[in-house]
């Protein structure tokens, strides 16, 4: 019998996390007139930045269930 291994992204209360490309990272920074450093951060070591690769300078989309707007995104910017 095959136990199917266990990460923390499975949690149902962990949100949704998505590393941006680099045309996506891009367009967002524009969009917003910001750089990258001004969003929220995130350490590369926390748990989920780890599991989905997240290197510094990447940045992450956090996609969370709302019970009023559906779905909120964030963004957070990956430092060391």
């Amino acid at each position: 019998m095959l136990k199917k291994k266990f990460t923390i992204l499975d949690h149902e209360l962990v949100p949704k996390h998505i590393l941006l490309t680099k045309e996506e990272k891009k367009q967002l920074l524009e969009q917003l007139k910001i750089r990258p450093e001004q969003l929220p951060w995130i350490r590369a070591s926390d748990p989920v930045a780890k599991l989905i690769g997240a290197k510094p300078g990447d940045i992450v989309k956090i996609v969370r269930k709302s019970p009023t707007a559906g779905e909120a995104i964030a963004y957070r910017f990956v430092v060391p």
